[in-house]
């Protein structure tokens, strides 16, 4: 396994890092324990959940994944042996009214509530990455890529949000925050508050980006760089798309997109389209369609960890093992070729 710093602080986290919201859904909780054994056993230290999952999220799954977590917590006594990151969910009226009446907000209110639920769930005294799920505001996020709003929505303000924070690392409930579906300037925000008021800087930002989505190199990746809050990459298959598995119109019995088709993201004709070329790419040189994409979001600088996901133990087992994958230069510039002619085809 490979290991980078999250973002300015002294925690190294593997490359690859678990993802985990169909656990509790799509994967029972012998299922997860069998996944979160064998992650750690090759070496990945970082795992990532937050407050809304199971996907897709729903008053019955609330909080089901964290809780299944902290069983294996539990049962395994290795705590000290995973970077634990979970996130609070933003505003979400009409789509996540069981959680605080679809009205969180990034105050003190609802922060202390959220983060003291997450702690007893995971039957843990610290989080060791404590994100915001998505804005409070009103920006391009999940799935929209241009910004149409026009400045003048009410949010708590990041002054308020990084003090209440702050006061939680204090108390040490959390080691680090990260921001999650955040824009450029979202991001800088954070940092510039934080720098005038002496409080702790983000070191992660949790964005999509994969071969389907590359939007984050526009703004993000400077940011990422410059700044050191590394990109936690989330989707880097685009909900399963990037496997090849719907290829030719298939719809494979217990997959996301053949249970809940409004998953659509990915499925635009524009994605369908650029899946087929990068497929036939990674035939061409002999690898399987996922460990190519995987290895590419890998290999991107601004990348601190890739988090992969999966429903069966031969996806976590492939998808782990796109770390030790090494694209020449010739597929590379075959990659580029591809997102040339599809640049963003699923925001």
């Amino acid at each position: 396994m490979k290991f980078n710093k999250l973002g300015s602080s002294d925690i190294d986290v593997s490359a690859i890092c678990l993802g985990t919201m169909t656990w509790g859904e799509q994967n029972t909780q012998a299922e997860a324990f069998e996944q979160m054994d064998y992650a750690l056993d090759q070496g990945v230290n970082f795992f990532d959940t937050a407050e809304l999952y199971s996907i897709p999220p729903q008053a019955t799954t609330y909080g089901s994944t964290e809780t299944i977590i902290g069983h294996w917590l539990q049962h395994r006594g290795k705590r000290d042996q995973i970077i634990l990151a979970s996130k609070i969910a933003g505003p979400g009226e009409g789509w996540v009214d069981h959680i605080r009446n679809g009205r969180s907000r990034f105050d003190r209110q609802n922060i202390e509530a959220a983060l003291d639920a997450s702690l007893s769930r995971l039957q843990t005294d610290y989080i060791d990455l404590y994100q915001l799920h998505w804005p409070e505001r009103k920006t391009n996020f999940f799935g929209t890529l241009g910004y149409q709003g026009k400045g003048d929505d009410d949010f708590t303000p990041i002054e308020e949000t990084l003090q209440v924070l702050a006061e939680q690392i204090e108390k040490g409930k959390i080691r680090h925050i990260g921001l999650s579906n955040e824009t450029a300037w979202g991001t800088m925000k954070f940092l510039q508050v934080a720098e005038r008021m002496g409080l702790s800087r983000v070191v992660s930002i949790q964005n999509p980006y994969s071969l389907l989505n590359r939007s984050f190199e526009v703004g993000g990746a400077e940011v990422a760089l410059r700044e050191q809050v590394g990109l936690l990459a989330y989707s880097p298959l685009g909900f399963g798309v990037l496997s090849g598995k719907y290829l030719n119109g298939a719809k494979p019995e217990g997959a996301r997109i053949t249970k809940w088709p409004d998953y659509s993201r990915y499925m635009s004709e524009q994605a369908v389209a650029a899946t087929a070329e990068y497929a036939a790419l990674a035939e061409k040189n002999s690898l399987s369609l996922a460990q190519m994409a995987l290895a590419y979001v890998n290999s991107r600088p601004f990348v601190t960890a890739n988090i992969i996901g999966a429903t069966t133990m031969g996806q976590l087992k492939e998808n782990i093992a796109s770390i030790d994958v090494e694209l020449s230069s010739e597929i590379v510039t075959g990659l580029e070729l591809i997102h040339a002619r599809y640049p963003y085809p699923s925001p």
